[in-house]
């Protein structure tokens, strides 16, 4: 199944013949270009397809067959010699002794239909899959020449001698900044020389690069020309887009350090990492590197989000436990497996519970899974896809009647009338090479007309990046505004709090002092602790903002409505004295009279207020409180004298019943 996870890191050209013949006139292509999301299809001629390529610059040119691109062995060299730097030519169905199409489309789960536009499709596809052969011609071995970049030929006497020693010096001068430029990439080399009157008339570097790896590119620049080329391989060789990669199952424990472990379905523990700096398409691509997914398992239940992202992405099947799996379970199962940290740990339990959930399944299909079929690829259609073993197996079996129908991918043999029409064709070249400055000045304007399509292209995207670029300049600035309001409404906040501060200060050195500092105005005040209403929320409000003790003056600006657990709420503070607005309920003031409380109207004290803070005269306060304490010792007489009056009553109540 696919290795890929989402949009491509560039794009791939699947290319299948439309109508014609490579060998004959006007052959025409199916081009789908595929991004890993979009895919967007054309039908081309063979020179407008190579001009695509140079100028798209795909990552891969797939194609189920190398020769419906090229005559022969020659040929293929030389399309692959003008092939961009960093495109690759595969071939989706095998080296030498390729499979047919529609077998490896199937095999991978990749849609296919027989016209050439399907088969250019599957093809793409399968590439983006990482599924082919990469064919190439070429060493990663490049010789880059230095050269005279026109003849010293001329009319002879001293101004041709100068004229030679200028050229040959030039080239010397090109060939020390190449010379230096290699050596600044760090790049091995082997250099030539052929040293002639005033300096050089060539330089060759043997450079193990290749052309994209270089510090240097081709260029004709007056008295000196930088010719780059390939070194040939023996012949055409093919090896894999990648290394085999097993089916595994993978453990994931996602968080600040992400975890993942990564199992084999033999229950072996392969690898582990933890990270705290990759994101998710890092964590991706580390998977991709060890192995293809057929379960994806987490230690938790439900799935993390982020786990779940990453089983989707590779269309595995997901495993968690039916509760959380506990720490003790966790440290019994990995008992015999080395890791270096707790994260670790859990992605490696989730990893090999799902192993033990799924172990007798792996056994089963692997004794129904015949010789010579992928054990893995079964595995992971039955446990991810959900088809029989049968199933699977009928649909990888070979289907000899769709095979026959497949074309070949052998060179063919040249006919006597097309090798003539080689020699001729031979000679036709041998005769251009009399016009090149004429070839050279078409090329020249088809190269103008490919830098004006791509300033085009670099005017488009630039214009796109300032679009975008002036509507985050435009968020950023909303930003600011909002920032800027929010830091005007805080220092506002700051400078209420900070006043607020000064004033408890104030009120805190007032509440603390034994009046020795306290300037002559001040004295005869005393503290009054404001309570908004007789509730136990207002109670906890004053409590919270600036604290009720002891000896307290509280002022109650609503006595009403307090029932006895208020009252006792506002008793336990054990404040001196109790001013307040309105009257009290019986319950409270029951409550305050029990706990010897004194209250009083706080009318009949002068109170000053500033916000919450206030302050009264001392004496005052003292005359509401001889004033309560006379009327609590009113209170205590009646109450005796009620008691007195209740036992004469309960006892001649109880006198008649004596007598009988």
């Amino acid at each position: 199944m696919s290795t890929r996870t989402s949009a491509l890191d560039a794009v791939v050209f699947g290319v299948d013949i439309q109508s014609g013949d490579v060998r004959g006139d006007s052959p025409s292509y199916a081009v789908v270009a595929f991004d890993g999301e979009n895919v967007d299809r054309d039908v081309v001629s063979y020179r407008k397809l190579t001009r695509l390529i140079q100028r798209e610059e795909p990552a891969i040119v797939a194609t189920d067959n190398t020769y419906e691109l090229a005559t022969d062995k020659d040929d293929l060299v030389r399309f692959l010699r003008e092939l961009p730097s960093g495109t690759t030519l595969v071939q989706v169905t095998g080296a030498e002794e390729p499979e047919p199409l529609s077998r490896v489309a199937r095999r991978h789960g990749v849609p296919y239909g027989k016209q050439p536009m399907k088969e250019a499709e599957a093809a793409a596809r399968l590439a983006a899959r990482n599924v082919g052969q990469e064919v190439s011609a070429f060493a990663d071995r490049t010789t880059v020449k230095v050269a005279r970049g026109r003849s010293t030929g001329g009319g002879g006497g001293w101004s041709e001698d100068r004229f030679t020693r200028r050229i040959h010096g030039s080239v010397k001068t090109k060939t020390r900044d190449v010379e230096r430029k290699l050596d600044e990439a760090g790049l091995e080399y082997e250099q030539e020389v052929t040293e002639k009157y005033g300096g050089y008339s060539q330089a060759l570097f043997h450079v193990e690069a290749t052309p994209a790896e270089l510090p240097v590119s081709r260029e004709r620049a007056g008295d000196t020309r930088i010719e780059i080329d390939r070194e040939r391989k023996d012949g055409i060789e093919y090896a894999p887009l990648v290394q085999r990669r097993d089916h595994v199952l993978v453990g994931i424990d996602p968080g600040t350090t992400t975890a993942v472990a990564i199992v084999g379905l033999d229950g072996e523990v392969l690898e582990t990492l933890s990270t705290r700096t990759a994101d998710t398409a890092a964590v991706i691509e580390w998977i991709i590197e060890r192995g293809r997914p057929i379960l994806v398992a987490a230690d938790v239940e439900p799935m993390p989000e982020t786990v779940e992202k990453i089983r989707r992405s590779f269309d595995a099947a997901g495993w968690v436990p039916e509760t959380d799996l506990p720490v003790d379970t966790k440290q019994h199962r990995t008992r015999e497996e080395a890791y270096d940290n707790d994260h670790e740990r859990d992605a490696m339990a989730a990893a090999l519970h799902a192993f033990d959930a799924h172990e007798d399944q792996f056994q089963r299909i692997a004794r129904k899974v015949p010789a010579g079929f992928d054990r893995g690829e079964v595995t992971k259609r039955v446990v991810a896809d959900e088809e029989s073993v049968e199933a699977v197996i009928d649909d990888l079996t070979d289907d000899p009647g769709e095979d026959e129908e497949e074309s070949t991918h052998e060179p063919r043999e040249l006919t006597a009338e097309e090798k003539e029409i080689k020699r001729l064709e031979a000679r036709v070249q041998r005769l251009e090479d009399h016009v090149e400055e004429l070839r050279e000045t078409v090329q020249q304007k088809d190269e103008r007309i490919a830098e004006y399509e791509d300033e085009l292209s670099e005017a488009r995207r630039e214009e796109r990046q300032e679009a975008r670029e002036r509507r985050e300049v435009a968020r950023l600035e909303r930003e600011n505004d909002r920032l800027e309001r929010e830091l005007a409404e805080e220092r506002e906040a700051s400078e209420e709090l900070a006043d607020k501060l000064e004033r408890l200060k104030a009120l805190w050195r007032l509440d603390h002092s034994d009046f020795a500092d306290v300037a002559d105005e001040q004295s005869g005040l005393v503290p009054v602790k404001p309570v908004a209403q007789f509730t136990k929320t207002a109670i906890e409000e004053a409590q919270e903002s600036y604290g009720l003790a002891p000896d307290d003056v509280v002022l109650l600006r609503d006595a009403s409505g307090a029932g006895r657990t208020t009252a006792e709420r506002l008793a336990e503070t054990d404040p001196r004295v109790v001013l307040r607005h309105g009257n009290l309920s019986e319950q409270a003031d029951r409550v305050l009279f029990e706990h010897d409380i004194p209250e009083g109207p706080a009318d009949d004290v002068t109170v000053q207020e500033v916000d919450e803070l206030a302050v009264a005269r001392e004496r005052e306060v003292e005359a509401v409180i001889e004033d309560w304490a006379d009327r609590a010792e009113d209170r205590r007489r009646d109450q005796n004298a009620e008691m007195v009056d209740q036992i004469i009553s309960e006892h001649r109540a109880d006198r008649p019943s004596e007598s009988d």
